[in-house]
């Protein structure tokens, strides 16, 4: 039985053979899937399933496989297909054997699938948004999804400046019903930014982004700043966390001086402020915080007004020392340890000014008892340890060492401890100061604002020179005319390009940037210039507003964003730029092509950004892109090319509205290598300055200079009719630049360069366009001038200048690019070079060109003569000089005082003064600012006083002084008649010491006490009857009345009559020769008769002048006969004038009289003192003046002779200054010749006067 039984399988035995096959299967991630195949053969088969050549085994990994098989039909189900390893295909394959034969079925499982597109479109978006801190805001899209399927329901995604915005207690999102909403429970500043909605399905993500502005909300404090915003914790310990946080923009508020900083225990609201005194900067360590419990921060804003909002808090924190964990599972850092071991690697973390973070490594082996740290600290070079922690124990890692002396610099160590003891001390640090490690940022450079809608403005700024650790960039905005400032963003954004909404259409804006960082916010960078707000393009279609988008996004986002290709159209010519022309060939290397053109002649209302250069081949339609983005300068090489092949290019210039049309199309340019040892052909050849006979030609140097470098130019030119060239220059010029002179007024003229080297002459440039020489009408020319602060500028006024236009100052026809040595401004039609320290180096030839203006230009020379007039008067505005009607003199009083004093034209309340004699300051100095006379009175004048006497005088910004020198002869007299007046004042004292009581030592060595005393005894005075007459004197008080006499003293008893009493008007005095009567500042009253009696001890004598009226004009103030003045100073001539009645005043100029003006003045003071005046003397101004002063009882005539010598010469030796003599003008004849009655009295009247 067994053995038919063995014969009967034998007969019926199959191998195994697969009836269905496994098939191919694509799935959704996550879904499950279920593997069939039928198989039969016998005996009955064994089935074995693998994933990619490993066994599946359902029992390895439960849940996940399940295998069945029935009636031949074998089934594997995956549960929740996941993909590994980002391998999308997994192959599955059966391994079906029995003992005749090993079958094999293997199939792939992809886990893409082919899925119908799913279209998503917003029909409704939110808009920029403005919002206030606290308030509730909800940005809102409504969707369509095309199809919309359960299971491919697409998900959405909010991110805020690209960060992926999760559920939290601020926001709240929802997604479902066609709609996609994000809300926010309570704004801060920190919610600010541009937010993203992203809609992803499987085809791909759809998204639609706007900004959301967020201002602080009202301070507390009136003038107090906004609250800080994104408030961070890091590096958190047992005991220690750092704090960090943005600074607010204050753009109308005070600065910010200093931030506290608040913590508040989770499930508390108990707030602990943390630092004592304001932080300077925008971090700050936090310490004394208990183990294991969780901690929220805020920060508020200090400026001197008052303390801000807080902050929103941060996230919570835990105190808990993130390496607790792997000691307690690490065997190595535990076992049978007591006293742990020293701290390693002990260093400064982080550095500021106030404080400095040590970090340290634990000690290893550490043992598992807790560890504290004490932190000592050494001044550098003291050699004694303090100890840093001595009250708090520091269980972190890390601590932050506080007050520490600035410029000091400190070794640190640190010594662990538990239970059980102290380790040794740690390895001592390198020396550490406390500094910052980064500077408060430099301002942002040059601002730019554009025209971007009818309600914003694009605002892009260069970065500054120190950007260090930036946290980002502040805008503000002030409406022109009212300096003030408003912020434009509430959160420092990172890029240098910004769009400002929310401004009023039509009004002008300037707008400024600051920068932040951790240590502090810069200075303001320069104000843009004023824009007014409209739209960018109002005259463009919408085609044309698509293209201005593309073009600004090709010009303002990197080539590495998500932006790519190329987009060329071509708007209307209303606002594009004209086309370029001029196309020439400049190099070739057989595989390229250097090619060169001119700028447009108009730009279009906005400035060109680049050009767009199409090429095609010789005898071909269709032209090609040779660059993709635009090109900014006005030379390119075209690569690619094909050796010994004929091309033809055309050049197209863009501005903001669009590309203009293309130029002509060049001539055939042939691809073959120029080997020639000549230069190639100089290009761009444009004119300036054109005017009736001469215009300057300009070039640039050719880009193939051929075996040797280019050594100089030579000009050609004709008239357009002519066939014969005329070269400019003789000799060959290395500048490129000529100026063409002896041209003929209404000719059309054409011009070509050659540039020369070493092998010779070469390929001359392409000939210019004809230009016509004949100077526009109301042409402009660069005029020099210093303005009022003394800076020396060259100006330019361009009427018809555009909003496009450019003023462009060059040196030797050189851009001025050195902005240490010039300062251009320009506003409007006028344009200013600045010259910021002005010398000889700045001599040359300057110039200015107006684009988009049909080369307007002009030019100027500047020599040295013109130099040195606008450095002259440049000095003169920055040191004005105060005009002084009288240099220093003196004047000698009775009782031997010395008054020294100057008198100035005008002087201010303000005005200061310094007397300095010898160089040693006097203090006691009067000054009658009304009349501008300064004076200083010496009651003691010395041997000592012998040297140099300066008046210093300062009124605002002007200066000036004048000097006495009183040395050898001069000296000696003026101190002998000084000792001369006081032994007077003196003796008419009375009986006085000559030698006061002193002490003498004789021979035989006796003490002598001794004095001197001298009494008067009179009886006769024979030197009476010698006393002259009257004589009438000026002084700058008024008139002196004198009688010179052989002898005087008071004794003598001389009386003065005719309302004569001593006093401040009048005063008494005399000397041994001289008796006088002063009369301070005459008046009508003081008219009448004088007489001066003197006793002699017998009798009495007379002396009598009538000062009552009926005198001729006089000169008595005493004018100097010649005057010696330096060119463009102030002459200032000034006499009394003296005759009754009031006598005529004519001023005459080489005896004639002359027209009064703003350069001649004449006044006349106090009724009797006569001024002429020159201001800005020049040489023309010498000769002989003459003051002519008569009555009709006759006068005088006193002639002044005036030397006016140039400046920079020698000044003339000056001779003592004389008086002039009078000449004596008779009385008219009808006063001369009255009846015979009339004669005898004024005959009688005159030997009366006489």
């Amino acid at each position: 039985m067994a053995l038919e039984r063995y014969t009967i399988e034998e007969s019926i035995s199959r191998a195994p053979e697969i009836l269905v096959r496994l098939r191919s299967h694509t799935v959704w991630e996550k879904m499950s899937v279920r593997l069939y195949f039928t198989v039969q053969g016998f005996p009955t088969p064994v089935v074995q399933w693998y994933k990619n050549e490993e066994l599946i085994s359902p029992a390895s990994e439960p849940g996940k496989y399940s295998i069945e098989s029935k009636y031949g039909v074998h089934m594997l189900e995956i549960h929740r297909y996941l993909i590994l390893m980002n391998n999308r295909i997994a192959k599955y394959h059966v391994l079906v054997l029995n003992s005749l034969l090993i079958s094999l079925c293997a199939v792939p499982l992809p886990s893409e699938v082919c899925f119908t597109h799913i279209d998503v479109q917003f029909l409704e978006k939110f808009g920029v948004t403005f919002g206030m801190e606290g308030e509730t805001v909800t940005l809102k899209c409504a969707l369509l999804i095309t199809p919309d399927l359960t299971r491919l329901r697409p998900r959405a995604e909010w991110y805020r400046d690209d960060v992926l915005i999760k559920d939290s207690k601020w926001t709240k999102m929802y997604f479902g019903e066609g709609q996609a909403a994000l809300s926010f429970t309570h704004l801060n500043k920190d919610d600010e930014g541009l937010y993203t909605l992203r809609i992803i399905t499987k085809g791909g993500v759809t998204e639609y982004s706007a900004f959301m502005f967020v201002r602080d909300a009202d301070a507390l404090i009136a003038g107090a700043p906004g609250a800080p915003m994104d408030v961070k914790c890091y590096d958190a310990n047992r005991d220690y966390v750092i704090v960090t946080w943005k600074p607010p923009n204050t753009a109308s508020e005070s600065p910010v001086i200093g931030y506290f900083v608040d913590r508040c225990e989770v499930g508390t609201e108990n707030w602990v402020q943390c630092n004592d005194a304001p932080l300077k900067i925008c971090k700050y360590p936090v310490t004394g915080l208990f183990e294991g419990r969780s901690y929220i921060f805020r920060v508020r804003a200090v400026n001197k007004s008052g303390i801000s909002r807080p902050s929103r808090v941060s996230e919570a924190v835990a105190a808990l020392d993130p390496v607790d964990l792997d000691r307690l599972q690490s065997s190595p850092w535990c076992g049978d340890v007591q006293i742990p071991g020293p701290p390693t690697n002990v260093h400064a973390s982080e550095t500021s000014k106030t404080y400095v973070v040590l970090s340290w490594e634990p000690p290893v082996p550490r043992g598992k008892e807790p560890l504290m740290y004490f932190i000592e600290k050494s001044a550098v070079g003291s050699g004694s340890w303090q100890r840093v922690n001595a009250q708090v124990a520091v269980r972190s890692p890390r601590y932050a060492v506080f007050d520490l002396a600035e410029g000091k610099s400190y070794v640190f160590r640190v010594l662990s401890a538990n239970k059980h003891g102290i380790s040794d001390p740690s390895e001592t640090t390198p020396p550490i100061q406390a500094q910052e490690t980064i500077g408060v940022p430099s301002a942002p450079g040059r601002v730019l604002a554009t025209r971007n809608t009818k309600t914003s403005v694009v605002v892009q700024w260069d970065k500054p020179k120190h950007e260090e650790d930036l946290f980002g960039y502040y805008i503000d905005t002030s409406v022109v005319g009212t300096n003030h400032w408003e912020p434009c963003n509430h959160k420092p954004i990172k890029y240098n390009r910004f769009v400002v909404h929310g401004l009023t259409t039509g009004e002008n804006y300037i707008f400024r940037v600051k920068a932040a960082n951790a240590v502090g916010v810069s200075e303001n960078s320069q104000e843009s210039e004023a824009i007014t707000v409209q739209a960018a393009l109002s005259k463009c279609g919408s085609v044309q507003l698509c293209f201005a988008f593309l073009l600004l996004v090709k010009i303002l986002i990197p080539t590495n964003s998500y932006v790519s290709g190329t987009t060329r159209l071509h708007p209307t010519e209303n606002s594009c730029p004209s086309h370029p022309y001029g196309l020439t060939l400049l190099n070739c290397d057989g595989h390229s092509m250097t090619l060169g053109w001119k700028l447009p002649k108009f730009s279009g209302g906005s400035p060109v950004l680049g050009y767009y250069i199409d090429k095609r081949e010789a005898h071909h339609h269709n032209w090609h892109e040779v660059n993709s983005s635009p090109v900014k300068e006005r030379i390119y090489t075209a690569e690619d090319l094909t050796e010994n092949s004929f091309y033809e290019f055309r050049v197209a210039a863009t501005n903001l509205a669009g590309i203009g049309l293309p130029s002509d199309p060049s001539e055939h340019f042939m691809c073959k290598a120029w080997t020639m040892p000549e230069p190639g052909p100089a290009y761009d050849l444009t004119f300036c300055e054109v005017r009736n006979s001469s215009l300057v030609l300009l070039w640039k140097a050719p880009v193939y200079s051929g075996n040797s470098p280019v050594t100089g130019y030579f000009v050609d030119y004709k008239e357009v009719d002519s066939e014969e060239w005329t070269t400019a220059n003789e000799k060959q010029i290395s500048h490129c630049y000529l100026k063409v002179n002896d041209l003929h007024e209404g000719k059309t003229y054409v011009f070509k360069v050659r540039g020369v080297n070493k092998a010779g002459m070469g390929k001359s440039s392409d000939i210019s366009e004809p230009v016509l020489i004949e100077a526009r009408p109301g042409t402009k020319e660069i005029t020099a001038d210093v303005d009022e602060e003394g800076n020396i500028y060259l100006a330019f006024d361009c009427p018809e200048v555009t909003e496009a236009s450019d003023f462009t100052w060059c040196k030797s026809y050189e851009e001025i690019t050195d902005l240490d040595k010039f300062n251009a401004e320009t506003t409007g039609e006028h344009s200013k070079l600045y010259f910021k320290n002005p010398d000889k180096m700045d001599l040359g030839t300057y110039s200015v060109a107006v684009s988009d203006t049909d080369g307007i230009s002009s030019s100027f020379k500047m020599d040295e003569k013109e130099l040195e007039r606008l450095m002259t008067l440049s000095h003169d505005i920055k040191n004005p000089t105060i005009p002084l009607k009288s240099e220093l003199a003196y004047e000698m009083f009775d009782k031997g005082e010395v008054r020294f004093w100057v008198q100035a034209e005008s002087l201010s309340p303000n005005a200061s003064f310094r007397f300095v004699v010898n160089d040693k300051e006097r203090h006691r100095i009067k000054c009658d600012y009304s009349n501008g006379i300064i004076e200083m009175l010496m009651d003691q004048f010395t041997i000592e006083n012998e040297g140099t006497y300066t008046l210093q005088i300062e009124d605002g910004n002007a200066k000036n002084q004048s000097s006495l020198v009183l040395i050898g002869d001069a000296f000696k007299a003026v101190l002998a008649e000084a000792e001369l007046q006081r032994k007077e004042y003196l003796r008419k004292q009375g009986p006085h010491f000559l030698e006061y009581l002193h002490w003498e030592v004789t021979e035989d060595c006796e003490v002598l006490l001794v004095c001197k005393v001298r009494k008067y005894i009179w009886k006769h005075f024979p030197g009476s009857k010698s006393a002259s007459p009257l004589k009438v004197h000026c002084t700058p008080e008024g008139i002196r009345l004198q009688c010179f006499l052989k002898y005087y003293a008071d004794e003598m008893k001389a009386n003065w009559e005719s309302k004569v009493s001593s006093g401040e008007k009048m005063r008494i005095g005399g000397s041994e020769e001289v008796a006088w009567l002063q009369i301070c500042e005459p008046t009508e009253k003081d008219k009448g008769k004088y007489t001066f009696e003197i006793f002699d001890g017998k009798e009495s004598h007379k002396r009598m002048l009538d000062l009552s009226g009926q005198d001729r004009g006089k000169v008595i103030g005493g004018l100097p006969d010649v005057v010696t003045i330096m060119e463009g100073k102030t002459l200032n001539l000034s006499c009394s004038v003296f005759g009754n009645p009031d006598p005529e005043v004519v001023w005459l100029w080489n005896d004639k009289k002359f027209e009064l003006n703003e350069h001649y003045l004449v006044s006349m003071e106090h009724g009797n003192v006569a001024s002429f005046t020159i201001k800005g003397v020049s040489s023309e101004d010498s000769g002989k003046y003459s003051i002519n002063v008569k009555n009709k009882y006759g006068g005088e005539t006193v002639d002044v002779t005036v030397s006016v010598y140039k400046h920079g010469e020698e000044m003339p030796e000056i001779k003592p200054a004389q008086v002039a003599k009078p000449r004596i003008i008779p009385p008219p004849a009808q006063a001369t010749a009255p009846p015979e009655k009339a004669k005898t009295t004024s005959t009688a009247e005159k030997s009366s006067r006489k």
